[in-house]
């Protein structure tokens, strides 16, 4: 399916969709800028679903998916044949230039089931992938040990997966005293890897590359394909398939200077049914060179946890974690909220393959009071409880269970 411009695309929306009639009320009807087009109001978005209101024709002949809702309720997201196949065809060619090679022997450990998209998309777009390759469609439930006795009794060469799954099964083959020489390559997906993953995945798969296996969703669609190198975070948008702006996150206006985070905006060049136009990912990131070609991701949008006046964001404080952690001993990491004797509290769920240290924890709470100074404060005013840390086999920390997405906070506090 070739590339619409983008007046095609604002013409068939507000002509064909309620929801985009409305939404461009007053945009001009020459478009000659993307910023001419306001960003979607995703609540609004997703309320027309339910009326009918946004599709541009009827549902006839569609794949759905479902997200993990991980962000809110479930969203429904339907994609014509065409719409599907370009898609798979543009990520398959993204999975090659992470270092998807000739005759590869790729084990999907992705999640499938109840409308998500994960094994499915992954499969089918190894089956579009530009170079030959050897599909072993294994799936995220297979037991570990399953996974463990495959890959070394059949040589796979690429582990695919969510980074909780392919944790999983590197801390299998630790426990087991055992390490997967053949295999070369980890792509990850639907989630960040975080840095303190990696030492383990090191030990399980040492002759292994890491690299994001491409950045997409169920409800933004397809948006940016890996780059090559050290960072696994950095991407760039599919060429004639998919725009991507970086917006201030308080004025919506779009950031051009390199090294300012924002927020991911998403424009398809190529879905109809359901257009997706300046619609917010839900992720950060900023640009790395002028020309706004490729960008790092920095996480969620809202990640984090808050207690009091003081504000925990997920990436920061796991950054001083891993700095006070030289010898490796954490393996995942979640925030925990609570409330009790009328005070809000933070847990810091740690995940270790082994027993750390007895002065890891002092030191851990240390270096996060140094790194936010109000945290210590707030404790002394008696507005929160101290800081505490929970270290908890890796494999308790708790995920989506549907996507297996390790989740970044738990909010345990009472509802009312």
């Amino acid at each position: 399916m070739p590339a619409k411009s983008l007046q095609e695309l604002v013409d068939l929306a507000r002509t064909h969709s309620p929801f985009y009639a409305e939404a461009y009320r007053a945009v001009p009807r020459t478009v000659s800028h993307i910023t001419q087009l306001p960003l979607v109001d995703q609540d609004a978005f997703w309320a027309a679903t339910r009326g009918n209101r946004l599709l541009t024709g009827p549902l006839t002949d569609a794949g759905v998916y479902k997200s993990g809702g991980t962000t809110g309720a479930p969203k429904l997201s339907p994609w014509t044949r065409t719409e599907h196949a370009e898609a798979l065809t543009a990520f398959g060619a993204g999975m090659v230039q992470a270092g998807l090679k000739p005759g590869h022997r790729v084990a999907n450990l992705f999640r499938a089931g109840e409308l998500y998209s994960g094994f499915l998309f992954i499969e089918g777009a190894l089956h579009h992938a530009p170079v030959d390759n050897v599909r072993l469609p294994v799936g995220g439930s297979a037991p570990n040990d399953y996974i463990a006795d495959l890959v070394n009794g059949f040589g796979v060469h690429v582990l695919a997966g969510e980074p909780m799954k392919l944790s999983a099964v590197a801390e299998h083959l630790v426990q087991r005293g055992e390490s997967a020489g053949s295999v070369e390559l980890l792509l990850f997906g639907g989630d960040l890897l975080f840095t303190d993953l990696r030492p383990l995945l090191a030990r399980a798969f040492p002759k292994a590359a890491i690299s994001s296996v491409g950045y997409a969703s169920v409800d933004a669609g397809l948006v940016a394909s890996p780059v090559p190198g050290d960072d696994v975070r950095v991407h760039e948008a599919f060429p004639n398939r998919t725009l991507v702006e970086i917006v201030d996150s308080t004025t919506g206006e779009p950031i051009t200077t390199p090294g300012v985070p924002g927020r991911v905006v998403v424009t398809n060049l190529f879905r109809t049914l359901m257009p997706i136009l300046r619609y917010p990912a839900g992720d950060r990131a900023e640009w790395l060179d002028a020309d706004c070609r490729r960008f790092r991701l920095l996480g969620r949008s809202e990640e984090g946890g808050r207690v009091g006046i003081v504000s925990m964001p997920s990436e920061d404080v796991r950054a001083v974690l891993v700095a006070a952690d030289p010898e490796r001993h954490i393996a995942g990491m979640q925030m925990v909220q609570r409330r009790w004797d009328g005070r809000d509290g933070i847990v810091l769920r740690l995940g270790c393959t082994g027993q750390p240290p007895a002065d890891l924890t002092e030191r851990l709470i240390a270096a996060v009071y140094a790194a936010r100074p109000t945290y210590p404060e707030e404790v002394a005013a008696g507005a929160i409880h101290p800081l505490t840390i929970e270290w908890v086999p890796r494999s308790e920390l708790v995920t989506n269970p549907r996507t297996g997405k390790l989740r970044q906070v738990v909010d345990e506090r009472p509802k009312d």
